[in-house]
């Protein structure tokens, strides 16, 4: 089996490559050279998984242009990295991976949906900051105390991988979270520093200035029952992860 990864250098690429690699699957990322000629980027591979850009312009035709492709040279298996709670009004990326998931479901290859909430490891590089600094601070531009389903990147791509490679996934939508809700305090505790809201500054993008104005009020809760399913075990915790990764 061969699978494609459009986006495959990024962190998420790279994370779902190493484990598709570990359970013994030969990969082909790819970045953005390959929609220069993107049926000759996908031929010969048996899948293809689909990551956009962080806050792509135009999700959505990033996403037909490559079902189109898939479809050309007759990779019949795709899945799609969307996000928890897709359909937000208030937050155009989010929408735009709506609308994409709308156009995997009626692409006529054989699709799996995944929707994960936010890393905890975005927090890592200014957890970091924190811990070294005198303040000894965690400042995140929106609400503490709001409730997530932060989830681990490498249980993320483990179950990818899963997908990819089990039977049984075709036409499923995953929602991803960690094994509990958590809130940005919470993290920061674990780690030993407190956390406070700290405004964005003026030139943050609109669709960011968006979804911490969204964050501020609601957090973005997500289950963690099929991350668990997937997986085969508990998801990794907050503790175990900055255990892990924070060094």
């Amino acid at each position: 089996m061969k699978v494609a990864i459009l986006g495959g250098s990024g962190k998420t690429g790279r994370a779902v490559g190493a484990a598709l690699a570990q359970a013994g699957v030969a990969t082909r990322p790819l970045g953005r050279a390959a929609f220069d000629d993107l049926p000759a980027a996908l031929a010969g591979a048996d899948a293809v998984h689909v990551i956009a850009p962080n806050l792509h312009p135009d999700e959505p035709a990033y996403v037909a242009a490559v079902l189109t492709a898939a479809t050309e040279v007759g990779v019949g298996r795709v899945s799609y990295h969307s996000v928890a709670s897709p359909y937000v009004p208030a937050m155009p990326h989010h929408l735009g991976k709506a609308v994409s998931e709308d156009l995997v479901r009626r692409s006529g290859l054989a699709w799996t949906i995944l929707q994960p909430c936010a890393y905890l490891q975005n927090l890592l590089p200014a957890l970091r900051s924190a811990r070294s600094s005198a303040a000894g601070g965690l400042e995140v531009p929106y609400a503490v105390d709001t409730p997530f389903g932060m989830v681990d990147l490498h249980d993320v791509a483990a179950a990818t991988a899963a997908v990819l490679t089990g039977e049984g996934h075709v036409g499923a939508t995953y929602e991803l979270g960690g094994p509990a809700l958590v809130s940005v305090a919470d993290v920061a505790a674990a780690a030993g520093v407190t956390a406070r809201r700290v405004p964005a500054d003026g030139d943050v993008h609109p669709w960011l200035r968006a979804m911490f104005d969204y964050y501020d009020d609601h957090g973005l809760p997500t289950g963690g029952v099929p991350l668990r399913a997937l997986l085969g075990r508990l998801p990794t915790s907050v503790a175990e992860v900055l255990a892990r990764d924070l060094g």
